[in-house]
């Protein structure tokens, strides 16, 4: 069953869509069954993906409203990744659904529709923290916080976490910070090497190792509608998300690892237990 990830943070501009695409693209190549889910009314991730936002029907909208099932909205893209394209509809569905019946949950129950599919569902989020946001998140196991090293990083962050805590409280118990990945990271910028070493002291190991270079060909890739690996695969950008990958894909497993030895010693204190009562009642 698919691990799902919300890629979010109210701040426009901190590489989010950019992180969301090529990270689907990098655990594609990783042999991943990925489904990327563009829930921004902008389209670019959708765009970058090589599928043209103005004509998509059904989209993420009809499955949102409930006018069209999922599995026909979801189309294959050049990087063998699926996508769940999104456009400007995403707009008219999110007022409509302002009055309807759990609202927050409709992303959801429609992922649940095809989360046997995939091995991960990527959701990348519009730059606000309105509906479609809180779709995301109720929906989601686990947020990617893409985050640039700049001076009002910090700030940022702050009404998103605000927003995480109030979702666990009321949608989404189960919701996890993923990891805060730095993007548009520049070594040679003094300010950026303060404000990562902030994050990391505010952080700690929430702070992915994987570091995002700036980089020409990354920006480049989305205007040919390709994620960075089809683009330039020996770029710096496209190395990065390839390492992000194998970092997400490790964590991944180490806690699957984590579970399973802690579910082996519940079976392990029960059947103790058990012996414990026979004992007593010979």
């Amino acid at each position: 069953m698919a691990r799902i990830i919300a890629v979010a943070n109210q701040k426009g501009g901190v590489g989010k869509t950019t992180t969301a695409v090529n990270l689907a693209a990098s655990l594609a190549a990783a042999k991943r069954k990925v489904l990327l889910v563009d829930l921004d009314p902008q389209g670019n991730a959708t765009m970058a993906s090589g599928v043209d936002k103005n004509h998509t029907k059904p989209n993420g909208c009809e499955v949102l409203l409930e006018e069209a099932p999922i599995e026909r909205a979801i189309v294959a893209t050049e990087a063998h990744y699926d996508l769940l394209p999104g456009n400007g509809d995403l707009t008219a569905a999110e007022l409509k659904l302002m009055d309807a019946l759990a609202r927050e949950s409709r992303l959801k129950e429609q992922l649940a529709k095809v989360r046997d599919k995939y091995d991960t569902i990527l959701i990348d989020c519009p730059p606000s923290l309105h509906l479609l946001t809180l779709n995301a998140l109720t929906a989601a196991d686990g947020l990617l916080i893409p985050v640039q090293c700049e001076y009002f990083a910090l700030e940022g962050l702050s009404s998103l976490l605000d927003t995480v805590k109030a979702v666990r409280q009321r949608l989404n118990p189960a919701l996890e910070i993923e990891g805060l990945l730095r993007t548009m990271y520049d070594v040679r910028n003094n300010l950026g090497n303060e404000v990562s070493a902030q994050l990391t002291q505010h952080f700690g190991d929430k702070v992915l190792r994987s570091i995002i270079p700036r980089n020409v060909r990354l920006a480049e890739a989305p205007s040919h509608g390709q994620p960075i690996h089809l683009y330039d695969r020996s770029s710096r950008g496209a190395i990065a998300y390839i390492g992000l990958a194998g970092e997400m894909i490790r964590r991944e497993r180490g806690a699957q690892a984590a579970l399973a030895a802690l579910s082996e010693m519940h079976d392990d204190h029960d059947a103790a237990h058990d012996a414990a009562i026979d004992l007593h009642q010979e």
